[in-house]
């Protein structure tokens, strides 16, 4: 019973502290909250939890606030996800309805969720390596060049340019034979199966469509090796600033967020749905406070993530937010998640249900 009033006690004063930016003192708490104890209880459960390391009294006469140990059992033990406000839900989809490509709706749902949380918004454009090609497209760009355009099957589209070895032309109907051989043989494949299919594949090609294949296989596999180059998109970067207060050095922050290079790293390190680290509270998503996201320039930050997909346990990438650890975890809990069931709605085909 004291363990569970204790996080009562805690659950008050985060909120408190989230609230306010003040800290929080123990006539706070009895004039706020209905805690049902009295000021001598409340004062003795908040000296538990500062000797514990869950809170700390910032100056001397001071009330507390939370440390991120608190704010780690708080979003472990006492947050839960409240349910989008009718407003909220209205807003995700005006903003996201009527995206009529995978473009539209990535650059629509960062802005969304930058908006719904007043956070810095981060997507990922779902993965080369975690999708299936759907198909492949040769465009002839002149006599020594070929446009190879990758389409997959949540939308995503990329484009290389082949160039065919010296000595050899770009012959438009053995450009035509390979792109119908190669849609055969590669639609609905993974980039793990693409190397073994292509090797397969050239051994039974024509001689005269052999240089040709080996060009596009080259620029092909680039694309889906799995250090390959990934996409994001940012916004609300204001937003941090905003949040100047509860960062000591904003400036590392900033710079992260322009070099991208923490940011995947953050995304290559969020589970899959269905599993479930230390640091998750929710099978769908992950949230990371201060040290655990294991930067110095994340440090004061707290990162909320969730996975995305075109299928049930199928994650092709992967989208979230980053703020103070000052921040209202269940509020922004619900706008993630809800923002990623919606794009992963719009990969299946089904964005019009409610999100």
């Amino acid at each position: 019973m004291a363990d569970d009033r204790r996080l009562k006690v805690l659950s008050a004063i985060v909120t408190d502290y989230v609230r306010t930016r003040e800290p929080v003192g123990s006539r706070a708490l009895v004039e706020r909250y209905r805690l049902g104890v009295s000021p001598a209880t409340i004062r003795n459960d908040m000296a538990a939890l500062e000797d514990e390391g869950y809170i700390h009294q910032p100056h001397t006469s001071a009330g507390r606030v939370p440390t991120e140990k608190g704010y780690r059992l708080f979003v472990d033990e006492v947050a839960r996800i409240k349910p989008l406000s009718a407003p909220e839900r209205r807003a995700i989809t005006a903003l996201l309805a009527g995206a009529v490509d995978l473009e539209q709706v990535v650059a629509r749902t960062v802005r969304v969720l930058a908006q719904l949380t007043g956070q810095l918004a981060v997507v990922e454009y779902p993965s080369l390596r975690r999708t299936a090609l759907r198909h492949l497209e040769l465009v002839a760009l002149g006599p020594t060049r070929v446009l190879l355009v990758i389409i997959t099957d949540t939308g995503r589209v990329e484009q290389r340019t082949v160039s065919m070895p010296m000595g050899c032309a770009v012959d438009p109907l053995v450009l035509e034979s390979l792109r119908t051989r190669m849609n055969a043989a590669l639609a609905g494949r993974v980039a793990a199966d693409v190397v073994p299919v292509l090797t397969r594949l050239a051994e039974r090609v024509p001689e005269e469509e052999r240089a040709l294949l080996s060009s596009v296989a080259d620029e092909l596999i680039e694309a889906l090796r799995p250090d390959g180059e990934e996409r994001i998109v940012v916004a609300g970067t204001a937003n941090l600033a905003r949040s100047t207060p509860d960062f000591s050095s904003l400036g590392p922050l900033l710079d992260a967020v322009e070099e991208q290079v923490v940011l995947l790293r953050l995304f290559a390190e969020a589970p899959a749905p269905g599993r479930t680290p230390c640091s998750t509270t929710d099978a769908e998503m992950r949230v990371s406070i201060g040290s655990e996201n294991h930067d110095d320039a994340l440090a004061e930050a707290s990162v909320v993530t969730a996975a995305y997909g075109a299928g049930a346990g199928t994650a092709v990438a992967h989208l979230g937010i980053i703020g103070p650890t000052r921040m209202d975890y269940p509020a922004t809990m619900a706008a993630v998640r809800a923002v990623a069931r919606y794009l992963s709605r719009f990969l299946t085909g089904t964005a019009d249900t409610a999100p």
